[in-house]
C-alpha cells in the first residue's frame, strides 16, 4: 500500500515537470514573438518618425513600451516624440522613467534638466545638471544651463521681493527675464499678469494668463480671471467664452456659475438690442439699452457703449431734439467717438441746425480722415449750410425736415391761403406776395416729390440751375411758375385757385 502510494506521488511530480517543460517553452516562444514585434514598432517609430508623421511615430512608441515596460531606450524615444509634438508634460515621466530603469543614463537627465528648467523648477533642474556633470565634467550644455538655473534662481527671488514691497513696474521688468528663461511656468506668467492688473494694464494681463489655462491643469482660477478681464474691457463675447471654458472644467464652480449669470444676461441684453437696431425697431432698442445699464451699472465702458446706441436710436429715428441731448451726453463720455458725432450731426440737421453738423462732422473727420461716410456727411452737411443761406423748403412751409407729406401739403395750404397775391392791394404788396407764393408752391413741387426731396435732403436744390449745374430737375429758373403756368403773367391776380 505505502509503494502504491510513493508510485502515484512519483508520477504527479513527473507530470508536472513535464508541464512547467512545455509551460516555459510556450513561453520562450512567446517572449520571442513579443520582442519581434517590439523591434518592428520601434523600426516603424523611427521611419514615421524621419517623416514627420509624428501622431503615427506616437502610435507606434505606445505600443513598443507596451509590449516591454523595462526598457529605459523605449521611454527616452517616446520622450522625444512628446516633446517634438510639443506635448513637455507628458514627455516628463518617459524621461523619469527611462532614468530609473537606467540611472547613469545622462542624456535622459540632460533632456529632464531642460524641461525642468522651462518650467520654473529650478531646484530639480539643478540636480539633473549637477548629475549629468559628475558622470561627465566636459559637457558644456549641461554647464550652461547650470548657469542658467542660477541666474532663474535668483531673479525669481529678486521678482519676488520686489512684489512684496508693491514695484509693480520693477517686478514686470525682471520678470521679462525669468519668462524668458522659464516659459512654461505658469507661476511666473501669473505673478506678471498680477502686475499687470495693478499697473492698470489688462491686456498684457490676458496675454500672459491665456497660456497658464494650458501649462496648469484645471486653471479654472485663469479662466475666472480672464473673463473678469474681458468683461471689464467691455467685451463680452469672449468673457462668456472664457467662463464658459471655466463650467466645463466643474459645471458646480459657485463662482464660475454667478459670473456666468450676469454675462450671459448682459450679453441677451446687447445683442437683442443690436438686432432691434437691425430691423430698425428703434424704440425697442433703446427700452433694451437701458435695461442693459441697469444690469451693469458698475462698468461705464457698457454705460458710455449703451448712451452711443440710445443716441443713434433717436438720430436715426428722427426725433431730433432727443438725440441732440442724448449725443451731447455721450459724446462727453467719449469725446473721440466719430459716430456720437456723425449721430448728433444728422440730428442737427434735422433739426436745420447745419453749421452745427458741419463742426461736427469736421470733428469727426479730425479723428478719421479717411471714413467716407464721415467725408460724405460733411459733403452734404456743407451743401445743406450752403442752401439754406439761399433758398430752405423746409423753412419756407415751416416744417421739420422729417416731415411727412400730409404735414408739408397742409403748411402749404396754409401759407398759399395767407400769401395769395388776391389778399393785398397796393402793387409793391403783391409783387412781395407773389414772389413768396412762387416759393410757397416750389417747396410744395419739391418737397412732396421724393425724388426730388430726396437731392434737395442731399443738399442740391433740383430748381436751381447752377445746383442742377445747367441741368432741369422742375423749372429752370427759380422765381418762375414751377407748373405747367404762370398764373401771374398777365399781371392780372384775379382767378380761382385750387389747393391740392
Amino acid at each position: 500500500m505505502e509503494a502504491g502510494r510513493r508510485r502515484g506521488l512519483s508520477g504527479i511530480v513527473s507530470s508536472l515537470s513535464l508541464l512547467c517543460v512545455i509551460l516555459d517553452l510556450q513561453l520562450d516562444g512567446l517572449l520571442g514573438a513579443s520582442h519581434a514585434e517590439i523591434e518592428q514598432h520601434l523600426e516603424m517609430g523611427r521611419k514615421l518618425l524621419a517623416a514627420g508623421q509624428l501622431a503615427e511615430a506616437l502610435s507606434h512608441y505606445h505600443s513598443a513600451v507596451e509590449g516591454d515596460s523595462k526598457n529605459y531606450l523605449t521611454y527616452y524615444k517616446r520622450a522625444a516624440v512628446f516633446l517634438a509634438l510639443g506635448k513637455s508634460k507628458s514627455a516628463l515621466p518617459d524621461l523619469t522613467r527611462a532614468i530609473q530603469l537606467k540611472p547613469d543614463f545622462l542624456a535622459a537627465r540632460l533632456q529632464r534638466g531642460n524641461i525642468l528648467l522651462k518650467q520654473g523648477s529650478a531646484q530639480e533642474a539643478r540636480e539633473d545638471f549637477e548629475a549629468v556633470l559628475l558622470g561627465n565634467p566636459g559637457n558644456e550644455e549641461a554647464r550652461s544651463q547650470l548657469a542658467l538655473t542660477g541666474e532663474l534662481e535668483r531673479l525669481s527671488e529678486e521678482a519676488q521681493a520686489a512684489y512684496r514691497q508693491r514695484d509693480y513696474q520693477g517686478t514686470v521688468t525682471v520678470m521679462e527675464r525669468v519668462i524668458e528663461l522659464s516659459p512654461w511656468d505658469p507661476d511666473a506668467r501669473e505673478l506678471r499678469a498680477a502686475c499687470f492688473i495693478e499697473l492698470g494694464e489688462p491686456r498684457k494681463a490676458i496675454q500672459d494668463l491665456n497660456p497658464t489655462t494650458k501649462l496648469r491643469n484645471d486653471n479654472r482660477a485663469a479662466f475666472l480671471q480672464l473673463s473678469r478681464l474681458h468683461y471689464s474691457l467691455g467685451e463680452h463675447p469672449d468673457s462668456l467664452s472664457q467662463v464658459r471654458e471655466c463650467l466645463k472644467l466643474d459645471q458646480d464652480d459657485q463662482e464660475c456659475f454667478s459670473h456666468y449669470k450676469q454675462v450671459k444676461k448682459l450679453s441677451k441684453q446687447l445683442e437683442s438690442a443690436e438686432h432691434s437696431i437691425s430691423e430698425q425697431r428703434y424704440e425697442d432698442a433703446i427700452e433694451k439699452y437701458e435695461a442693459a445699464m441697469k444690469t451693469e451699472p458698475n462698468v461705464q465702458l457698457y454705460t458710455t457703449r449703451a448712451k452711443e446706441r440710445i443716441c443713434h436710436c433717436l438720430s436715426r429715428s428722427k426725433r431730433a431734439r432727443e438725440a441732440i441731448e442724448s449725443c451731447s451726453e455721450a459724446h462727453q463720455r467719449d469725446p473721440r467717438n466719430i459716430f456720437i458725432l456723425r449721430d448728433r450731426a444728422e440730428a442737427f440737421i434735422l433739426n436745420q441746425e447745419y453749421e452745427k453738423a458741419v463742426e461736427d462732422y469736421q470733428e469727426a473727420r479730425e479723428f478719421d480722415a479717411e471714413n467716407q461716410e464721415i467725408k460724405e456727411g460733411l459733403e452734404r452737411a456743407q451743401k445743406l449750410l450752403k442752401q439754406s443761406q439761399k433758398r430752405d423748403y423746409y423753412k419756407i412751409l415751416g416744417v421739420h425736415r422729417n416731415a411727412n407729406k400730409q404735414e408739408i401739403t397742409k403748411a402749404y395750404r396754409k401759407l398759399a391761403q395767407q400769401w395769395h397775391p388776391d389778399n393785398f392791394q397796393s402793387e409793391g404788396q403783391k409783387k412781395e406776395a407773389e414772389k413768396r407764393f412762387i416759393d410757397i408752391a416750389s417747396a410744395k413741387e419739391v418737397l412732396t416729390d421724393p425724388e426730388m426731396r430726396q437731392k434737395f435732403d442731399a443738399g442740391e436744390d433740383p430748381l436751381d440751375p447752377e445746383s442742377q449745374q445747367g441741368g432741369g430737375g422742375g423749372g429752370g429758373n427759380p422765381n418762375s411758375w414751377p407748373f405747367e403756368f404762370n398764373p401771374f403773367g398777365s399781371g392780372n391776380f384775379h382767378f380761382k385757385f385750387n389747393y391740392n
